[in-house]
């Protein structure tokens, strides 16, 4: 058996790929060149010797602040297109390569251009959008203006300061102090300021105003027609035109003092007609001359923009390379000499040939004098965990990893996996019309895949996109079950020939009145349509699909624990199968390795015997008779031993483990503390690393805690996993029940009328049904369940999971998103 088992193939994905620990001595002035290149081949994972500085105390910060800087002014750049409605070039032009210190120039120059820009252009939208409620009040104001000349002699000219925000009105002011320019003005006569606020505000405006005056003013106001900008929040709100009348001195500087509290923009309106006119003619003048400006600043600054944009992906993946390449830099330490950088990784045993290359191309492209010494180190930790996987394989290599990354050399279950799990999920949701369905599904995802892959998708479409070849056999493996079942959306067909039943007698019409006789051979493919609609068809089926699995959950648990056995022998560890591999055959196949054997002799002899009562009285009554319940010849002995092997297996896992582990910690370990004390530092630090693992006190307590947990977890397991199982018969029977419900309760009670728009109506309800709760909620339901299998009720019997990832050093796994 050893031999046959040293004589296997190695078989890709159930092993990790062997790993090695590496020091390599890089010289300065190649050591930049030769991290780049081993970025682009992406099969290293740099340790980092500095973890106990802080970023700041590395050695190259700067070059790392630098780079940061630079990735900052490249997503003010990428904002500036998009808010622009610009679009990147995501193909960049070809242009020859640039330095960094060059890219860092030039990035500086159009930062600075685009935000002198960007200066000038807020400049120039805040005067022009003051010039622009400026006009709005020139409008609305004059009509309050005209109306109060009707009712009243207004005895004095407007206030002549302009109430401005800003200094931007120089040249308005200017003609206003020219044409309004009161003489002398009598201080008890009727005045006005005259304004803009924000709607919302309007209440509160007016009601302090009523409070600080005493009453002794008149509020008017006057909507604008459209939404305008703000000139100071650049924010586009409904506006309010005002104009209140007051007297006296003290009124019009609490009014002043309100409305700069408010926000509202004040301006001057002459209430001579010909004036207003004269002022309105300048402002729609300056308007336009803004409007011609401003537009040919931003055509000025798109052009910088798109200029940027042809250069901008390939600016943004050079920056973020020489960024990981410092960090990388970062990790490694300097030699006594401080010409040579020290650095220590893991790589693949496989890619050693090709890292040689990619350093001995490094030390030529760099003219360094002296090569990259590349050093093989003893591993005392543990490797990480690094699987070779394809498009196809990678989705159920993440599968197992979301429970858990496989320890070093570690079985792999994705190998079983890739078959086992669509298949669990195809008997939950067996039905080759809705397989036919999901089929679709995946094979347009397929079919997109080199467009898909390079989109940026939302979170749901790309985990479906992700697990495309996952679906596509979900979906292969639902048609298989479902022809199994013969359920072509819960509706039997008679693909595979004739039914082997027919009506007792010729006045039989129906199958669910009178029962049916077998007249032929079976059905050669699945079950018989007959069963369909029949008085058993529910007793039939729910004893068919409980019993299979049940099959099914005893032979996946089987290979679990086998996995465990050719874990064992791969570590060497001949405890782990005497005491824990054999014991956990022999109680598993004991007691439901049993039950597997009854129900496949039951189906095959035609018996009538109560599985249930055989399986309880074989622990309560062992010995008595079992009469009709008999299968086979031998049975109640077979039982007898049986239960007596599994009551044996459970000291047998729990006892001789821990104490034959102390024994051999005392044999190995006896004496080696005076042995320790002659020998030398070097001899110390040479000592094996199994060695090295067993200095501290050996807790036999703890071992033994720990197997009796271990124990007790599989015997209850046992149980409550096979047990577990039975999801897989009431998935299927909920799923069967729910189309059979959608077919018979919605598309046949629609179909049995004659009005063509209930049928319409019926048939929408149906297709919606099936697409949203069989097809997406029923899948997501049969795939969690098919999770579960896997992750508890499989993995627990070998799978430890407590390994890590390898992370290689790799520009093509740079996040899009940088730090």
């Amino acid at each position: 058996m050893e031999q046959f088992i040293h004589n296997l193939p190695p078989m890709d994905l159930m092993r990790s790929e062997k790993m090695m620990l590496v020091q390599l001595i890089i010289p300065v002035e190649s050591a930049h060149r030769a991290i780049s290149y081993l970025g682009e081949l992406g099969l290293f994972q740099f340790r980092d010797l500095n973890a106990d500085k802080s970023p700041f105390q590395r050695t190259f910060v700067n070059q790392v602040k630098r780079c940061g800087e630079m990735s900052r002014k490249l997503r003010f750049f990428k904002d500036q297109i998009n808010k622009a409605g610009l679009l990147s070039s995501a193909h960049p032009i070809s242009e020859p390569d640039i330095e960094l210190e060059e890219l860092e120039i030039q990035l500086a120059e159009h930062e600075h251009e685009l935000i002198e820009m960007n200066s000038n252009s807020e400049k120039l939208c805040q005067t022009y959008n003051e010039l622009l409620e400026f006009k709005i009040v020139l409008q609305k104001a004059g009509g309050f203006l005209v109306s109060s000349n009707g009712h009243a002699v207004v005895e004095e000219r407007e206030l002549s300061e302009n109430i401005y925000s800003n200094d931007n009105y120089g040249e308005t002011a200017s003609l206003l102090e020219q044409e309004m320019m009161p003489g002398s003005s009598d201080q008890s006569g009727l005045r006005f300021i005259s304004g803009i606020i924000t709607k919302s505000k309007v209440l509160r405006f007016e009601r302090m105003l009523f409070r600080a005056t005493r009453g002794n003013m008149l509020f008017n106001q006057a909507p604008v027609d459209e939404e305008i900008m703000d000139p100071l929040s650049t924010e586009t709100v409904e506006k309010i035109v005002f104009v209140v009348f007051f007297s006296g001195e003290q009124a019009r500087t609490k009014i002043l003092k309100i409305c700069e509290a408010f926000a509202a923009n004040c301006y001057p309106v002459p209430e001579d007609i010909s004036k207003q006119r004269q002022i309105t003619r300048e402002v729609l003048s300056r308007l336009s001359e803004l409007e011609t400006t401003l537009d040919a600043g931003t055509r000025h600054r798109n052009k910088a923009l798109t200029s940027i944009g042809f250069h901008l992906a390939k600016w943004i993946y050079m920056v973020r390379r020489e960024k990981a390449v410092y960090d990388i830099l970062n990790m490694l330490n300097f030699d006594v000499t401080k010409k040579c950088l020290v650095g220590e990784g893991w790589c693949p045993i496989f890619a050693k040939a090709q890292i040689h290359e990619v350093l001995q191309r490094a030390t030529f492209d760099s003219n360094s004098q002296v090569g990259i010494i590349f050093h093989v180190m003893d591993a005392v930790e543990s490797s990480p965990t690094y699987f070779r996987t394809n498009h196809f394989t990678n989705a159920f290599q993440e599968i197992v990893d979301a429970y858990g990354v496989a320890r070093y050399q570690e079985a792999n279950p994705a190998v079983y996996t890739v078959i086992t799990f669509p298949f669990l999920f195809a008997v939950m949701f067996g039905d080759w019309g809705h397989g036919i369905c999901l089929l679709l599904g995946a094979l347009v995802l397929i079919a997109r895949e080199s467009r898909l892959s390079t989109q940026k998708l939302g979170s749901f479409m790309e985990m479906l996109f992700g697990g495309r070849y996952v679906l596509l056999l979900m979906s292969l493996f639902s048609i298989y079950c479902g022809l199994i079942y013969n359920e072509f959306f819960s509706v039997p067909f008679h693909i595979f020939g004739g039914s082997a039943y027919k009506c007792r007698d010729t006045t039989c019409s129906d199958a669910n009145t009178v029962g049916l006789v077998k007249y032929q051979d079976p059905y050669p493919f699945g079950v018989d349509p007959s069963w369909r609609g029949s008085r058993s068809e529910l007793p039939f089926l729910n004893s068919l699909k409980m019993k299979m699995s049940i099959l099914l959950g005893v032979a996946q648990m089987n290979l679990g624990i086998i996995l465990s056995y050719f874990n064992a022998h791969f570590f060497g560890s001949s405890l782990d199968i005497r005491y824990q591999f054999v014991p956990q055959m022999i109680f598993l196949n004991c007691l439901f390795g049993y039950l597997s054997l009854l129900i496949i002799v039951k189906w095959c002899t035609g018996s009538q015997a109560d599985l249930y009562h055989v399986m309880i009285y074989m622990f309560l009554s062992p010995t008595d008779d079992l009469g009709d319940n008999q299968l086979f010849w031998g049975q109640r002995p077979l039982q007898i031993l049986l239960l007596l092997l599994a009551l044996v297996a459970v000291p047998w896992m729990l006892l001789p483990k821990p104490f034959i582990l102390k024994k051999l910690h005392s044999e190995r370990f006896q004496g080696r503390t005076y042995r320790m004390l002659d020998t030398s530092e070097m001899d110390i630090d040479v000592e094996p690393d199994s060695a090295r693992q067993h200095h501290e006190e050996f807790n036999f307590s703890e071992v033994f805690v720990h197997q009796m947990i271990h124990s007790i977890e599989f015997v209850l397991g046992a149980v409550s996993n096979t047990a577990s199982y039975l999801r897989l018969w009431a998935l299927s029977l909920a799923h069967s029940e729910l189309s059979t419900v959608f077919y018979e309760k919605v598309l046949l009670l629609a179909w049995g009328y004659d009005n063509i728009v209930i049928r319409l109506l019926g048939l929408a309800v149906f297709a919606f049904a099936t697409a949203f709760i069989l097809l997406m909620m029923e899948t997501l339901s049969a795939f969690l369940h098919a999770l579960r299998l896997h992750w508890v009720e499989f993995q627990n019997k070998f799978y430890h999971g407590d390994g890590y990832k390898f992370k290689p050093f790799s520009f093509a796994l740079i996040a899009d998103d940088d730090d």
